[in-house]
Formats: C-alpha cells, sequence, structure tokens
C-alpha cells in the first residue's frame, strides 16, 4: 500500500502548515519542521492535541510475557490508554485530519509512524472527525481509561514494546 501522511488539528480550515519548532527533542531534527504522521498509526492521533497518552503495539522483538502483562485477553493489534479526566474532552472534541502529499517528507521514527517537512506543505484534503473515539474503534485498536498514566507509562517505557508516550508532560 502507498505511503499516506496526515496531521490532526483541533483548527479547521488550515491552508498551509509551516514549519516549526519540534515541541520534542529529535537528534534528526536539525529545524523547524511540520510534522505528519502515517496512516498506520493516526488513531495514536485522534485525539485532542493536549491529551496525555499511552499508545503501544507488539512487533517481532515483543516479548510472550509483555504480550500477556499489557494485552491480557484483548485481541487488539493497537492500545491507547488515556487518563479518565480527558474522557469528556476527548468525547466532545471535533478533530480536522489533514492529508498531506508524500513528498518532501522524510521519516523520523519508525516506531511511532512521525515523518518530517522541512518545507511548508499545502494540505491535499481536510476530513472532519466530530466524534473521535468512534473514529479510533473502527481499527483494530482498543482505547483503554484509567485514573493515572504514570505508572503504565514506566512499564511500557521498560518493556518490548514498540510504544510512544505523548504529551506526559500533561498526565496527572
Amino acid at each position: 500500500m502507498p505511503l499516506r501522511l496526515f496531521h490532526i488539528s483541533e483548527q479547521p480550515g488550515i491552508e498551509l502548515f509551516e514549519p516549526r519548532p519540534s515541541p520534542s527533542v529529535f537528534e534528526q531534527i536539525e529545524d523547524d519542521v511540520v510534522f505528519a504522521i502515517s496512516d498506520r498509526l493516526l488513531h495514536n492521533y485522534l485525539l485532542p492535541r493536549e491529551c496525555p497518552r499511552v499508545t503501544y503495539y507488539a512487533s517481532a522483538n515483543t516479548s510472550a510475557a509483555d504480550k500477556a502483562k499489557f494485552w491480557g485477553s484483548s485481541n487488539a493489534h493497537y492500545i491507547i490508554t488515556v487518563e479518565r479526566a480527558w474522557y469528556q474532552r476527548v468525547a466532545d472534541t471535533t478533530l480536522y485530519c489533514y492529508e498531506f502529499p508524500t513528498d518532501n517528507f522524510t521519516i523520523i521514527d519508525e516506531c511511532a509512524g512521525y515523518y518530517v517537512s522541512y518545507l511548508s506543505v499545502e494540505p491535499i484534503a481536510e476530513r472532519v472527525i466530530s466524534n473521535p473515539i468512534t473514529e479510533i474503534l473502527k481499527g483494530n485498536v482498543e482505547l483503554r481509561f484509567t485514573p493515572n498514566l504514570k505508572e503504565l507509562a514506566a512499564a511500557v517505557a521498560n518493556s518490548t514494546l514498540n510504544f510512544s508516550l505523548i504529551r506526559m508532560r500533561n498526565a496527572l
């Protein structure tokens, strides 16, 4: 399948994405960038921007013990866990999914599906997502809510899983 790249925003009608400083440190990023996410991991971003979340999936290197510990009886391919204090905001948020042309983008983190462009990007499509929870659950994704993410984040970071810890600075 051909690569498709997206950017999720709470702002409608963006006609041009301009490079900005990265919110996180990546050795490969040398200047301001436009971020995009691959379609394979788009579900990780179908939440309000500032919402903290722990996302993970298994790879060929994931141990059977970690699979059992973090999936239990679930047969989902991907798990997203959010603090329950964010539930109503997640349910009430309207998102805008912008599709980008893939030229000028380079991958900086295959595990997280992150791509960057050092050039301005004009989206090729915009789609309204009025119910993020329903959209997340269209894929083979399990969405979990928990009182606090910090213990889970530490356990996932010390596991054999592929993961992203997103906006953890906003966790309780």
